[in-house]
């Protein structure tokens, strides 16, 4: 009964999580500051979009690190009308990652946990 009360407030904690964009703050020219890279989640619930929104970027790179630090995944999103692409993580075992998005010299990391419900894997973003 334990089990399935914390599994269900996991579940719910993620859902808010991957559901409500996450926009990170540079600091810009002038202390203003502007949206560098939103995640959001895929309308399918089992992936991520990425959006990367720093005009004077002309790519962008994803890396995605296992608990140990290792790279196992790295992808270029290069600019073409829109930098803004989606991940599909279900692939990904369960356990902690890290992603990376690096674009024109700034470099954001996020938390990333997989994990299994009931028997389906599911993903958050740690703020």
């Amino acid at each position: 009964m334990k089990t399935s009360i914390k599994l269900t407030a996991l579940f719910l904690l993620a859902s808010v999580s991957v559901f409500a964009a996450s926009p990170v703050k540079v600091v810009a020219d002038g202390g203003a500051s502007k949206e560098m890279v939103t995640f959001s989640s895929l309308p399918s619930n089992k992936g991520l979009n990425i959006k990367v929104s720093n005009p004077e970027a002309s790519k962008a790179v994803v890396i995605v690190y296992n608990q140990d630090g290792q790279a196992i995944f790295k992808d270029v999103m290069s600019k073409f009308k829109t930098m803004e692409k989606g991940y599909i993580l279900t692939q990904l075992e369960v356990g902690d990652y890290t992603l990376e998005v690096t674009a024109n010299h700034q470099t954001v990391k996020k938390a990333l946990r997989v994990y299994d419900d009931e028997g389906k894997k599911d993903f958050f973003i740690q703020q």
